[in-house]
């Protein structure tokens, strides 16, 4: 037998639940661009409250994120892939393991 969920795992349930219900309407709308879009609107949205509540360290590393991504598309362009798949494999293994969607 299983305990009630708290009303703390209730509400990520639910966070959980909304963001698996609105990733797969901008699949349907706009295909895997839409799915992009969402993300970055809830990372951007996610970057303004954390930086309200002091955190404001979360601009740097995202910075270094999208300069690393680029770094990737940039090599991957020139003809070398490794970067690219390197990084491709860890965001799969880091999601995995980590991502309370799945």
């Amino acid at each position: 037998m299983t305990r009630p969920l708290t009303s703390i795992e209730r509400s990520v349930q639910g966070q959980n639940d909304w963001l698996k219900e609105e990733e797969r309407k901008s699949i349907e709308s706009r295909g895997e661009m839409g799915r992009m879009e969402f993300w970055l609107r809830v990372t951007r949205s996610r970057i303004n409250k954390d930086v309200k509540a002091g955190r404001g360290d979360v601009i740097p590393g995202f910075t270094s994120v999208c300069r690393l991504f680029k770094l990737a598309m940039d090599k991957r362009a020139a003809g070398d892939q490794r970067l690219w798949d390197h990084l491709m494999q860890y965001a799969e293994q880091v999601l995995s393991q980590h991502d309370p969607r799945h």
